[in-house]
This record gives structure tokens, sequence and C-alpha cells, in this order.
């Protein structure tokens, strides 16, 4: 495969099922081989309870143009999840916030381009009323949805959506019945 993508050259963290790390390798080779690796997904509540999600950019290297949590990416070899999770809040969603971190979880994709994302992805959750102000590189555009408005846009609409997010989302309901942002 020739596709490259920006940030192609980018290390990410590879790991066995419980999160060891176990080297570092480029990004691209990495989604080309479907190689198990660290993640993160931030979820950012306003005082209403409502979820701020993102479109994604119609040039990211899958799932464009889909609707999907706050923010997500990779923590750089060295760097803690959590300063991971904060810089890309920021360089995504031009926001910040506290975080805190809530569960974990390993999901397998593959997608139509014929990337892999194999991800152990660490959920954090945060809450703010600040609005975002998007890396247009990055964002195509961000709306607040209430949980439960948006468990039954994913049940009749499911391609509007990544993967991870619709996997992920019953375990964040889940979660929230015991966090202080439920809905």
């Amino acid at each position: 495969m020739k596709e490259t993508f920006e940030g192609a050259n980018e290390l990410v963290i590879l790991v066995d099922k419980q999160d060891n790390e176990t080297g570092v390798q480029d990004k691209l080779s990495v989604h080309q081989l479907g190689l198990l690796h660290r993640a993160f997904s931030v979820f950012v509540f306003n005082s209403k309870h409502e979820l701020i999600l993102q479109q994604r950019a119609d040039g990211k290297y899958h799932s464009p143009g889909l609707w999907t949590n706050t923010c997500c990416s990779h923590p750089k070899p060295g760097e803690m999840t959590i300063d991971a999770c904060n810089r890309r809040l920021m360089e995504e969603m031009g926001m910040t916030c506290n975080l805190e971190f809530n569960f974990s979880f390993m999901y397998r994709c593959k997608f139509p381009n014929g990337l892999t994302e194999h991800e152990f992805d660490h959920v954090y959750v945060g809450k703010t009323d600040d609005l975002p102000l998007l890396n247009k590189m990055e964002v195509k555009n961000w709306r607040y949805v209430n949980l439960r408005d948006l468990e039954k846009e994913i049940e009749s609409q499911p391609e509007k959506f990544t993967e991870w997010l619709k996997i992920c989302f019953p375990k964040l309901l889940e979660s929230i019945k015991c966090y202080p942002f439920k809905s």
C-alpha cells in the first residue's frame, strides 16, 4: 500500500493486551499491519451534561467526515497519556479542561482503505462550558448532544459515526452512571 497521510512517520507506542509497552513504530506501518498500540479517547461535557461531538475533517486518513467523541489520538513515546489527551484536546478543539481517567477498552477495526485500527484505548472524561475553537485540518464541525439522543442516533444511523465511538459508547453510558456527568 502506498497510502500516506500527515503524521504517517510519527511514532506510536506498541503494547500487549495488558497495555505493557513492547516498542514503538511509525503510525503508517502500525495501521497497515494492524498492530496493537496505545490510544486515548476524550469525552468532554458541558454543565447541561451534553457531550461535545466532533465531525472528523474530510482529509483524515480513515473515517473522514464521521462523528466521534470530543477528541482522540495516540500518546507519543515517553508521553503520559493524560498529557497527550490535554495536548490533542488543545490541538484539535482549541480547548482545555480537567480530565479524569474513566476506563480502557480494546478494539480492532479494518477500514475500506486497507488500514486497521487495533487499539488499547484509554477513555478520559472532562467538563467545561468553554466552546471549541476548531483546527479545521483535524475537525470539520462540532455539536452538543444529550447522551440518550446520541444513543438513539447511533442506533438509527450507525454509518454516521466512527467505529470506536460505536464500540465505546455503551461502556461510557455504563460508567457514566457513577460519574458526576450523569444525564
